[in-house]
């Protein structure tokens, strides 16, 4: 919403306090020292220097009394250290932490002294930034040697590729007005984007001498901004009636933050309120600035999306597709971290309401088999062969659990062997199938993935109407429950995948069929859009549904590769459009509901289902605005 006129805090405050503290003089009264919780982000706080990838010195040592301090950075890292030297007993060395540009800080942070006979000593390491708290922070060394001094704070400029913060509009490539402009005493007060760059400009019009324009930035979707406020604040010089700020970056890969907000704002230099437009991100492509929105509720630190396991797999699996249809790498290092960080054991409540009993593997048969899906992906992507030996461990997992003493085969959902399913089943035949072709000489899984995919054409599994039910009663027979795209999804892609494996017709035509039947059942698709039962009405999707379209898509899209169906492609081109135009708002955040309608729920699950829709338009949809 684009905010009325209203009283802004004026930024000049701000930008007097953090002049101050600029100084590295303690002008203003340190707050009283409570440790703050740990930032973790790659590390948590509290790191030995010893294990820092790089040391360098950003800003000017100070002497106190004849001792060095000096500031030390890792921007590998994004961390920082102090340290003092030529230093005496007692003497002591810390860092501050500011979030909101030296305003304010968390002041002793590591607070080390000198031991008896030493010379010098530092503290641990500590974070610059937080991207799970979604901040950008400010580092200085602070030292008391017979007088307290510190550094001038360090607080690396944002910088995308060779975009960096304080750039030319007049470099800019592109000049795009993303949300309506605002007004304010007959001013006009606009946001520019240079969409390809993520570079964001305000543009002050229409006013006089002393107007001002700014930007302000905002790492959470324009919650908060105390670190990003009054960006490139410029007055409107005598005799013209218009001026613009620099350009300011909207993504900060070394602080491993993406999709950062942005809204221009000014005021009429005889009053004191101001006027802001809406909040907006940039758009370098569709697919991209889904993969920005989603990457926004990635926990750094756990290597996961709280709080949802089998959920974090489908993500961290559509950022992968992201990038393989668009050759970009922004999220490789994404990848390992979340494999490093969730491969252990962890008990019930922290990653699923099940205990994890390491390798990805609980009782929840069909969590496991989710993140075999991720690990094949992952070693397609990269070609690291402990992904490839993941799978096998968690389709080995998997293959206990396959059960031809009851209906013949086909696999139980749970530990327990309450119920064998659609899902369970079609993840069984995609992995089985996946490991045949890519584990040289392999006929084991070969096998396996063909007595899985006969028993699944006779299992009852599909209806007369070629769609996929729920699952199957205990007396084996179809049990006619809600038709689920996932399901109908899996099965496509597993049969798509194993026709390539053997090269046998039925298989594929098998694939056709469930395309064709999901394409014109209303119970999947309603005015050729993609329609979820709980998309309807009042309705609303639980967590695990707000995925199911997302997957079907992706499997789908195997199929319409396979193919080269016009029709498959005319399909998956629908689907883009429609998330694009009908669901998608200024940041960018996609919901539930492909065609739009209210109500529509909205978060990083819904996010990384229609990722998957956009990344798989054909031809350069995915890579263009």
């Amino acid at each position: 919403m684009i905010p009325s006129r209203r009283s802004l805090r004026h930024p000049a405050v701000l930008l007097l306090a953090a002049a101050l503290a600029l100084t590295g003089l303690t002008a203003l009264p340190a707050p009283a020292h409570v440790a703050p919780p740990p930032v973790c982000a790659l590390a948590c706080d509290t790191l030995d220097p010893s294990e820092a990838a790089q040391d360098t010195f950003p800003v000017s040592d100070r002497n106190i009394n004849g001792r060095i301090l000096r500031l030390h950075v890792s921007d590998p890292d994004t961390m920082a250290w102090a340290s003092i030297d030529d230093a005496v007993a007692r003497d002591a060395v810390w860092l501050d932490r500011s979030w909101d540009r030296g305003a304010t800080w968390e002041g002793l942070l590591g607070k080390a002294s000198v031991p008896g006979s030493w010379t010098g000593t530092r503290t641990l390491m500590y974070n610059i930034g937080d991207p799970v708290g979604h901040r950008r922070g400010w580092i200085r060394a602070c030292a008391d040697a017979g007088a307290v001094t510190c550094t001038n704070w360090v607080h690396p400029t944002v910088c995308d590729g060779s975009s960096c913060d304080g750039a030319d509009p007049a470099t800019a490539s592109g000049d795009d007005r993303p949300v309506p402009e605002t007004t304010l005493f007959g001013r006009t007060i606009s946001l520019h984007m240079d969409h390809g760059t993520g570079m964001a400009w305000g543009v002050i019009g229409n006013g006089g001498a002393g107007d001002e324009i700014w930007l302000d930035r905002s790492w959470d979707g324009g919650a908060t901004w105390p670190e990003g406020s009054s960006l490139g604040r410029t007055s409107v010089p005598s005799g013209r009636t218009a001026t613009r700020t620099d350009m300011y970056a909207t993504r900060d890969p070394r602080g491993l933050l993406y999709g950062g907000a942005v809204r221009a704002c000014g005021r009429e230099a005889a009053h004191q309120e101001g006027s802001c437009t809406a909040w907006a991100r940039p758009v370098p492509t569709r697919a991209r600035a889904a993969a920005d929105g989603l990457m926004t509720s990635y926990h750094t630190n756990q290597g996961w999306w709280p709080s949802s396991w089998w959920n974090s797999a489908v993500a961290i699996t559509a950022v992968m597709d992201f990038a393989g249809r668009t050759g970009r790498h922004d999220y490789d290092w994404a990848v390992a971290r979340t494999y490093e960080q969730n491969k252990g054991v962890f008990p019930a409540g922290v990653r699923s309401s099940d205990p994890v009993e390491g390798h990805f593997i609980s009782r929840a048969v069909d969590d496991a088999g989710w993140w075999a899906v991720a690990w094949v992906t992952a070693y397609d992507r990269t070609r690291e062969l402990r992904y490839l030996d993941e799978v096998v461990i968690i389709a080995d997992y998997l293959h206990t659990h396959w059960d031809p003493g009851t209906c013949g085969g086909g696999m139980w959902w749970d530990r327990e062997h309450t119920y064998k399913n659609a899902v369970t089943s079609g993840l069984y035949l995609w992995v089985t199938t996946a490991l045949h072709q890519r584990l040289p000489g392999d006929t084991v899984w070969g096998e396996r993935a063909e007595r899985a995919a006969d028993w699944y054409l006779d299992s009852g599994l599909i209806n007369s109407a070629g769609l996929v039910n729920d699952g199957l009663t205990r007396s084996c027979a179809n049990n006619g429950q809600t038709v689920w795209s996932y399901n109908q999804g899996l099965a496509i892609g597993a049969f798509t995948q194993l026709w390539r494996a053997t090269g046998q017709g039925r298989y594929l035509d098998t694939a056709r069929r469930l395309a064709d039947a999901a394409m014109s059942s209303p119970l999947l698709t309603r005015n050729g859009v993609l329609t979820e039962s709980c998309d309807l009405g009042t309705a609303s999707c639980d967590d695990n549904q707000k995925q199911f379209k997302g997957i079907f898509i992706r499997h789908f899209a195997d199929l319409a590769d396979a193919t080269g169906s016009p029709a498959y492609r005319d399909y998956l081109t629908r689907q883009a459009e429609s998330v694009w135009t009908t669901d998608r708002d200024p940041l960018n955040r996609l919901g539930q509901r492909w065609a739009g309608t209210a109500p529509n729920q909205q978060d990083w699950r819904t996010q990384a289902s229609a990722l998957a829709a956009l990344t798989a338009r054909p031809g350069p949809g995915a890579r263009s605005g």
